[in-house]
């Protein structure tokens, strides 16, 4: 077993979803508990996580310093590598530039940790705060122009550590370095597990019983495979409801009502509730407040819907990055508010069920290919919960969704003309907000500025902006600006997550 500190890192769960991955059991552990799990377990390995926190600042995040004593092998991941720094007589000072998102790590690989791998990989950062004096005994062992001590390796202790983030998609060769520590220096075996539907359905069964309960249904693939496994469970017990909130794409509706009447038994209905959803959102600008008010609204319309049913619980496809970001763990950090976690409001009627709560948008995808879900739906761009709310900036209304419906709708045909939409995560547009000056017909023309984003991630916790070609941009950025009389300009999002979001808000 690999123990996990977790420093409320916003990736804490992935790495302990990595090691998981590789056939061996792990436990996350706050600080404060280590010791006493330390007595009931006996880790091959300890994993110190990363985390929102600086370790010398007044009343710092730290843990027992009896855990170097333990003669386990420990492996300091980001602020783990400088909680490493910290307590074991090296110095971690305020960094001289952030660094967030990729660069370029050159590495030795005269250790373990580092063993097979290339001098130079692309590693992926999210830190300020660095190490500038590494403990006695342990060897610089990796470094980035700005970063002299990016990994560190303390081989007759085996004390490791790592500025970067191994566990995320797009460190490069990252599976390695967690492959090396697991079973090169923890000398752990692998007893390899898919995940188990059979019990999904089984928890789920037990924890509604012969109750009733409603599902809401997006039409994405998390709240589908979420219905699906309780209609395993429950059967006619269930009823799913999908809210037309009226912030949805162009023909998303009838895309949804098409897809689940035509391949799906369970009982399924919809809720016109856009003027609901409209009128609560009038005069709001701030992206919490919007992602508050709509989470609350969604809960109070099923709870007017599940009276008439008596139904007792409500199936949410919540998935964990939802969790993290809405500040999911004791030390975590709230990003933003999900509508389905943080957005819930504290007083509702129902006992809320979300089977696929520690899973990853990757597993959950495994899953609906096992349960032989059409591949329309697997496939299905990733949609915010809050809709087309978080896509702009600002108060939202008829006339703005109109706009932004059309632009979206231009980005998603010419993506899938190109024959390209399977191999993006997401693409779309944002209605930013920012009116600049353009040209039409000779005549000076004030509009709106459209910006597009396309990313590609695996599980959301990280992700890269895609390079269109060229060619492709020049035609969804003609017909946005031809077709869609209110813009006048459109930009493209350059952005990694970190240190932006997947979504503008």
């Amino acid at each position: 077993m690999i123990l996990i500190i977790d420093f409320g890192s916003q990736t804490c769960h992935l790495i302990s979803r990595r090691i998981k991955d590789l056939g061996v059991a792990t436990e996350i552990v706050l600080p404060h508990k280590v010791l006493s799990v330390l007595k009931e377990k006996k880790p091959k390995g300890i994993i110190l996580s990363g985390g929102p926190a600086s370790v010398y600042a007044p009343n710092a995040l730290l843990v027992d310093e009896k855990i170097f004593e333990l003669a386990v092998p420990v492996l300091g991941i980001c602020y783990g590598l400088q909680i490493m720094g910290q307590m074991l007589g090296g110095k971690v000072t305020p960094g001289r530039k952030k660094e967030y998102g990729p660069t370029i790590c050159t590495l030795k690989s005269n250790n373990s940790l580092f063993k097979g791998l290339p001098s130079k990989m692309k590693v992926w950062m999210s830190h300020f705060d660095t190490v500038t004096l590494p403990p006695q005994g342990a060897a610089i062992i990796g470094s980035t122009p700005e970063v002299p001590v990016t990994a560190i390796a303390d081989e007759k202790k085996k004390f490791y550590g790592v500025q970067f983030h191994p566990e995320v998609q797009h460190t490069e060769n990252g599976s390695i370095i967690l492959k090396n520590f697991i079973f090169r220096i923890c000398g752990e075996t692998s007893t390899k597990k898919n995940i188990d539907i059979t019990q999904l359905v089984k928890n789920i069964k037990e924890t509604i019983k012969d109750s009733r309960a409603v599902c809401a249904l997006s039409g994405g693939i998390d709240s589908t495979v979420a219905a699906v496994l309780t209609y395993q469970a429950i059967g006619s017990s269930l009823t799913c409801f999908y809210v037309d909130t009226g912030l949805m794409r162009l023909g998303e509706t009838e895309e949804v009502i098409e897809n689940f009447k035509k391949n799906f038994k369970f009982d399924f209905r919809v809720i016109n509730a856009e003027e609901i959803f409209l009128s609560k959102l009038k005069g709001i600008t701030d992206p919490e407040e919007k992602r508050k008010i709509i989470g609350e609204t969604f809960i109070r319309v099923f709870e007017s819907e599940a009276k008439k049913l008596a139904a007792e619980f409500l199936i949410q496809g919540t998935i964990y990055p939802d969790v993290i970001e809405s500040k999911g763990t004791l030390h975590a950090e709230k990003i933003k508010t999900h509508h389905n976690v943080g957005g819930l409001p504290d007083k509702h009627g129902f006992t809320i069920v979300e089977p696929l709560r520690m899973l990853y948008k990757d597993e959950v995808r495994q899953i609906a290919k096992t349960l032989k879900i059409p591949q329309n739906i697997i496939h299905r761009h990733v949609f915010p919960g809050p809709g087309l709310a978080v896509r702009i900036i600002g108060e939202v209304n008829k006339e703005k969704l109109e706009i932004l419906r059309k632009a979206d709708s231009i980005v998603i045909e010419e993506i899938k003309k190109a024959g390209i939409y399977d191999d993006i995560w997401m693409a779309f547009a944002v209605l930013t907000g920012i009116k600049t000056t353009g040209v039409a017909g000779d005549e000076r023309k004030y509009g709106e500025t459209i910006a597009i984003r396309c990313i590609e991630s695996k599980d959301t916790m990280t992700a890269d902006w895609v390079r269109l070609p060229y060619d492709l941009l020049a035609r969804i950025s003609e017909r946005v600006v031809n077709e869609v009389f209110e813009v006048v300009r459109v930009v493209y999002d350059i952005t990694t997550k970190p240190p932006s979001t997947m979504e503008w808000e």
